[in-house]
């Protein structure tokens, strides 16, 4: 979830203070996400799904190899 959530952060060019400041996820939050400490509850991961404009699902959904793969032959 953690590699969706960085990607979502380039792409919108934003950092994890303002996204913490604009959805009232704390910081220590994401930091405990990113360690693997933690894992983001429903609630939170419905939050940052709205505030990126994207699903839940998409947060989810780690890209496999296979993934990987068929994007790197596009």
């Amino acid at each position: 979830m953690y590699s969706k959530f960085v990607e979502l952060l380039q792409k919108n060019n934003v950092t994890p203070y303002q996204v913490s400041k604009a959805t009232g996820i704390s910081q220590s939050s994401l930091s405990d996400w990113k360690t693997g400490r933690a894992k983001p509850k429903a609630d939170k991961l419905l939050i940052l799904a709205n505030y990126f404009g994207v699903t839940v699902n998409y947060l989810l959904k780690e890209k496999t190899p296979w993934t990987i793969y068929r994007l790197s032959k596009a």
